[in-house]
């Protein structure tokens, strides 16, 4: 078979990984790929939007299986084409894929759904959102409705720092044209958890849930970013919590999108917050998490390539995953100033020297003539696997040291919180 993997970033280059240790991968493509999959795969080149270009490649090259990594890829329509043209692909229609390129068509969504999410209040002019915001004197989370790459939550302290992060995004157009459209949603508490699920356009199969971290600084300082590393399995979030978040929250938006005429297809990412008044949603992704993902898969024991075709086919009913009872730790290197201005170009040392069994996956590098370089703002995701959290977490930690950069940065205070939470009895 042969496998198409189309994006650049980490998860992809995890996506490949996996790929690649399948019986039934005759090639793996990647389009465009990174310098990493470069060594290990055929990078194509070609950009994760260029649907006219990949649907070419997909014709002349005769690929069995497409898989669709990220958001962009999927609002462009590249699954609609590929499928029109009568080839296999992995992700969501355009239309369905409104579940995460559009914030207010989702929150819609899920109230026909019966889906609990915070309450919101959508607003195209600036003026009127803070008219809002003052009438209410509190503060709201601000999103903008369509895709920013991680970076269109903002979240501020109190009702005047509100007033700051509409001007931000809706006047300053730091986001683009990603905010010309807003949602004011409520401030709730709780623990976020980020849950995955292949869904066949009818059936939903849950991934292990995993917790990310979308704040750039230790203590979930400084603002959000694309995440900057994470963990699986989720102590507070067991297979219980994960059943019933099935059943509550993918099953019904599930059902309600094939009732809507726009069935999906792929991995649907639910990030929710599990607080005193039970689960609600505060976003879907059209795809799998990004660094949920390079967490995940690892402790994957199966073969992925028939759970991706068997997802794009409509039959997910045919397959029975495993996953490694294990935990996996996973750490993203950045470069300094990341997710605001930061720079390039530099030599990443030691990547030779980490432990076999410690997984680095390129999120953005060159090849340089003594080996990779930086090329962007989240550079490596670092994945160890262990027998407990704490020994997984030591072994991230222990092999992050090992790797050098200038500018390098990364947090120190991944999954801390279940190493040092009690036990459960």
């Amino acid at each position: 078979m042969n496998v198409l993997i189309v994006g650049g970033g980490a998860r992809e280059h995890a996506l490949t990984w996996k790929a690649l240790q399948s019986p039934l991968t005759t090639a793996v493509y990647c389009a465009p790929g990174n310098a990493a999959t470069a060594s290990i795969a055929v990078n194509t080149g070609l950009p994760a939007t260029d649907v006219d270009g990949i649907a070419r490649f997909v014709a002349e090259r005769d690929v069995d299986l497409t898989v669709i990594g990220p958001e962009a890829a999927v609002a462009a329509g590249l699954a609609d084409r590929l499928m029109a043209a009568g080839r296999l692909v992995f992700g969501p229609t355009a239309a369905a894929g409104r579940i995460e390129s559009s914030k207010a068509f989702a929150k819609s969504l899920m109230a026909r759904a019966g889906v609990a999410t915070p309450g919101y209040q959508v607003f195209d002019e600036p003026a009127k959102a803070k008219d809002f915001v003052r009438g209410e004197r509190r503060p709201f989370v601000v999103k903008a409705d369509g895709l920013a790459k991680g970076k269109g939550t903002l979240v501020p302290r109190d009702a005047e720092q509100t007033l700051e992060c509409i001007d931000t995004l809706m006047l300053r157009k730091t986001v683009g044209l990603a905010a010309d459209r807003i949602v004011l949603e409520e401030k709730i508490d709780g623990r976020e958890v980020s849950l995955m699920a292949m869904v066949d356009g009818d059936r939903v199969v849950p991934f292990p849930p995993a917790c990310d971290y979308k704040r750039a600084l230790d203590g979930d300082k400084g603002p959000n970013t694309g995440g900057m590393g994470g963990y699986s399995p989720v102590g507070f979030f067991g297979p219980g919590e994960v059943e019933r978040a099935v059943g509550a929250v993918l099953e019904p938006v599930v059902k309600t999108l094939r009732d809507d005429g726009t069935p999906y297809c792929g991995c649907l990412y639910a990030g929710l917050m599990v607080g005193p008044s039970g689960v609600q949603v505060l976003e879907f992704n059209a795809r799998f998490g990004d660094p949920e993902a390079q967490v995940v898969l690892p402790r994957l024991t199966g073969d992925l390539v028939p759970w991706l075709e068997a997802t794009a086919r409509g039959a997910l009913g045919q397959v029975n995953p495993s996953w490694s009872a294990r935990s996996s730790v996973g750490v993203v290197l950045a470069s300094r100033g990341y997710p605001g201005t930061f720079q390039v170009g530099y030599p990443v040392d030691g990547l030779g020297t980490i432990e076999h069994d410690v997984f680095a996956f390129h999120a953005a590098t060159t090849a340089g003539s003594g080996g990779y370089v930086t090329a962007g703002g989240r550079v490596l995701t670092v994945v160890a696997l262990g027998d407990s959290m704490g020994e997984a977490r030591e072994r991230a930690y222990r092999n992050v040291e090992k790797i050098r950069f200038q500018g390098m940065t990364y947090r120190h205070d991944l999954a801390l919180r279940e190493v040092e939470a009690p036990a459960v009895p």
